[in-house]
């Protein structure tokens, strides 16, 4: 009966959750790394919404970053009290991946998203801005209806998630609020029908290589060192090699194997008459837990090394980003009984566990011995062109959240 009442008024906040996931997506919180200026647009304009809503009590955690215009990277905690003292966090950021290729989004322009059918168009939609909702709104039901949680509910709105959480999260932990005994959720990933709980990651590497050569004339490449011929080299031999060398399969990840992609590139030249002098690419790589990402690393300059002496370029590896991946904490966890218990209840079926390839917020609580739990009801179109969420996802999950409140 309980969750009868929460399920209905959650049905009936709809608009409002909706119109709210569009006015907050409006903003470009795009971490300084590629080229944004942070999240304190849209910090500011959750922060007037808490402000509405009435919490218990909100908190700001802002990390110093110079980088940005305001010199801060915004970490909002709004917190509904509850019966008893353990406290239920859910954990979703406010950043978004740039926009990419512009020309490549036909439904609406990155940030300006619409609603066109079932879904809502637009960068971070999906993620994270359907899970911020989500979770958001699952409170104002509550409040709504005069209803207590059973443990007290804490919201952490984080900076800094797609380039690595030492603003976001990370600064968080390091202040202390997080106990052993705290139930986390992060919903930062998923499936499409909400049936996959993740409670393992892969371990995480982003490289840059940097090759050096000579620039020369278009005309005379004798006289230079074209450094994207050989980059280029150097990328597709790294590519085959990690993959050949590191190929073992785990069935408990999604995906089940370790990846190593070529991603971004650097622009070199200005003209297409220069033979290049420099040339930078950068991997991403997600490992599977039974390598070590020193083994992985070893093998990178092996590489470098052998191209080095083979063309005469300079190389450099410059590692960005290193995340080794945390101990398995378990599946009989807590929050991970409470949640197949709400999804068991609310959508009839008995939810699997399972690892992805990482990068979230979940790992840095593991990595400190709390169990967090990685969960939410996505299509998994996050970073692409057209990204969106489904509105049925959001009204379900902020379901689910309100059902894990008063459980």
């Amino acid at each position: 009966m309980q969750n009868d009442r929460l399920f209905t008024e959650i049905e009936n906040l709809k608009a409002r959750m909706i119109e709210t996931l569009i006015e907050i997506n409006r903003v470009p919180a795009v971490a300084p790394e590629n080229g944004g200026d942070g999240e304190t647009e849209k910090a500011e304009k959750l922060a007037r919404l808490l402000e509405n809503i009435g919490f218990d009590k909100t908190e700001r955690y802002d990390a110093d970053d110079a980088r940005v215009t305001s010199g801060k990277r915004p970490n909002i905690i709004a917190t509904l009290n509850g019966e008893t003292q353990q406290r239920f966090w859910i954990v979703t950021h406010l950043d978004v991946v740039p926009a990419g290729e512009e020309s490549l989004w036909k439904m609406t322009k990155p940030f300006e998203p619409i609603v066109v059918g079932d879904k809502v168009f637009g960068r971070g939609c999906e993620d994270n801005g359907q899970s911020l909702i989500a979770s958001l709104f699952a409170l104002v039901a509550l409040k709504s209806l005069g209803m207590k949680p059973k443990r007290t509910v804490s919201l952490a709105f984080v900076a800094d998630e797609e380039q690595g959480s030492t603003y976001g999260i990370q600064h968080l932990i390091k202040k202390g609020l997080f106990r052993k005994d705290d139930l986390i959720i992060v919903p930062d990933g998923g499936n499409a029908n909400g049936s996959f709980i993740e409670i393992s990651e892969k371990s995480l590497l982003w490289f840059r290589i940097r090759t050096v050569g000579t620039q020369t004339h278009g005309s005379l490449p004798n006289k230079g060192l074209n450094a994207h011929r050989v980059g280029m080299q150097v990328a597709l031999a790294l590519d085959e090699r990690l993959h050949e060398k590191f190929n073992e399969r785990d069935e408990f990840f999604d995906l089940p194997v370790s990846t190593f992609e070529p991603t971004k590139k650097e622009r070199n030249v200005e003209a297409v008459n220069i033979i290049p002098g420099e040339d930078v690419v950068y991997f991403d790589c997600r490992v599977l837990p039974r390598y070590d990402v020193e083994d992985v690393i070893a093998e990178i300059n092996r590489t470098l090394q052998e191209f080095e002496r083979k063309t005469g370029a300079r190389i450099t590896l410059e590692i960005i980003q290193k995340e080794p991946a945390p101990n398995l904490l378990g599946g009989n966890t807590e929050i991970v009984t409470l949640l197949k218990l709400a999804l068991k209840s609310a959508r009839g079926f008995d939810a699997t566990v399972g690892g992805i390839g990482g990068g979230s917020c979940a790992a840095y609580f593991r990595k400190q011995g709390i169990p967090a739990a990685l969960w939410s009801t996505v299509d998994e179109v996050m970073h692409q062109p057209d990204e969106y969420c489904k509105i049925g996802n959001v009204v379900a999950d902020a379901k689910i959240f309100a059902a894990l409140a008063v459980m």
